[in-house]
């Protein structure tokens, strides 16, 4: 655990701030570092974790002499094979091999024969490499007639299939608090991303239908932009777009409270037994280790499947916020059930998919000796941190549809087309003023 800790210190630096917001403990951070790196713009799977060993062998060996890999306490991959055979290939490889008695096409099997069964919210599930079993959890919502049906389906399935209770329920982590807000609650940013032309936060898909206005404020007056490419259930994750189309500097660095933040230099698929840490608006940052991969979680709201499971701990609020491990992106904060005081197991869509199915790319910080990635698009000049674009404002939307529709200033050609931009200004104008009289509404009982 110390060695955890003096290693996180090292990946973090102090941040001057520039004029803006530290909003909370996990919004992406725009200021300046101490030792200014040059953002470039990374790609999906620009980096893998040392561990990848591991996964490499159980890709080449197949998933039915393979049962998974992961991490073991001294950091050395660990592949659960099934034939004798299979254990020297991995042996030679440099990694240890342990005999389990199912394989991977086993646990996948029994993981679709859970999937294909009702549907019982408050209930989750996971295959645990370490044990070869797959570990189907309830939370205190399950009544003990679904349980019951839930266990008979396991048990026809076999005896790897463990059944555990579990204190609190599977919920998804957002509340009516702060820093990203809307009416739909409160979020944490997690990671700074771009198509190369306009910049985005990460988040999580469940903290607000696509066109939901962000602010970064309690009274709706520092807008941040509006949410769109969502996925929730099924996924886990959605962009907001900024209102200013730029993250602005320090867009590579995730805050983790106390004005510190830490550099984001690549992102890569988790590992079971990794060391991880997360950051959220409520909780700040906290440390665990992954426990498994693939995690199905039956939350109210619907299913998502493809989840990292870990234990460190979330609370509400926390929804979106990052998870990495020595500056390297893995996941954005999904839910799970318990809290920071009592512990609990918290879900994380991987960075990865959520890149790839959203085709932008990670905003993170050159590395030295670096390959040459493409320049992240520049900062605007004087910008401060994520969120404090200015709102659009009357004044700004009647000054535009004043120049928009004079005719001395344009054809009738252009006409047409300025029509439509005016209706479409106006019709931006007034949702973002909808949902901000709704937000302040929403919010005034927290107003000091």
């Amino acid at each position: 655990m110390r060695h955890a800790r003096r290693r996180v210190v090292r990946r973090v630096t102090r941040l001057a701030a520039v004029g803006g917001l530290l909003l909370g403990g996990a919004m992406v951070t725009n200021a300046v570092a101490s030792e200014p790196a040059d953002p470039s713009i990374g790609v999906p799977y620009s980096a893998r974790p040392a561990t990848s060993m591991g996964t490499d062998l159980v890709s080449r060996l197949g998933t039915s002499r393979t049962a998974g890999s992961w991490v073991d306490s001294a950091g050395r991959p660990v592949v659960g094979v099934t034939d004798e055979k299979a254990a020297d290939e991995v042996e030679r490889a440099g990694a240890r091999a342990k005999m389990v008695r199912h394989s991977m096409s086993d646990l996948k099997s029994a993981t679709a024969t859970l999937r294909s069964a009702p549907r019982v919210p408050g209930t989750a599930w996971a295959v645990d490499y370490k044990s070869n079993e797959v570990v189907v959890r309830g939370d205190s919502t399950v009544s003990a007639s679904d349980w019951s049906r839930l266990t008979d389906v396991a048990e026809g399935i076999g005896g790897f299939v463990r059944m555990e209770r579990t204190e609190g329920t599977f919920t998804t982590r957002v509340n009516g608090a702060q820093p990203i807000l809307s009416t739909a609650g409160r979020c944490s940013a997690g990671f700074n991303v771009t198509d190369g032309t306009t910049d985005y936060i990460l988040t999580a898909g469940h903290c607000g239908p696509d066109g939901s206005v962000w602010f970064a404020d309690g009274r709706g007056r520092q807008q941040v932009g509006s949410s769109l490419k969502g996925s929730f259930p099924g996924d886990d994750y959605s962009l907001v777009k900024y209102d200013s189309g730029r993250a602005g500097e320090g867009a590579d660095v995730v805050a983790v409270g106390g004005g510190k933040g830490v550099r984001i230099t690549g992102v890569a698929d988790a590992e079971v037994g990794q060391k991880v840490f997360r950051s959220g608006s409520t909780s700040g940052l906290r440390e665990g280790e992954v426990t498994a991969l693939n995690a199905t979680v039956n939350y109210p709201e619907g299913t998502v499947t493809g989840l990292i499971e870990t234990n460190v701990c979330a609370e509400p609020g926390d929804s979106g916020g990052p998870m990495f491990a020595d500056g390297i992106a893995l996941g954005v904060t999904s839910g799970g059930s318990g809290d920071c005081t009592a512990g609990g197991t918290t879900f994380f869509q991987p960075v990865t998919k959520a890149l790839t199915e959203l085709g932008v790319k990670l905003i993170v910080a050159k590395q030295a000796g670096g390959t040459g990635a493409s320049p992240a698009p520049a900062a605007s000049q004087g910008a401060a941190s994520p969120g404090s674009s200015a709102p659009v404002t009357g004044e700004d939307v009647s000054g535009l549809l004043a120049r928009l529709t004079d005719p001395r200033n344009v054809g009738p050609g252009l006409l047409v087309i300025a029509g439509s931009l005016v209706a479409l200004v106006a019709t931006r104008w007034i949702r973002a003023e909808q949902d901000r009289k709704a937000y302040r509404q929403y919010y005034s009982a927290t107003w000091g």
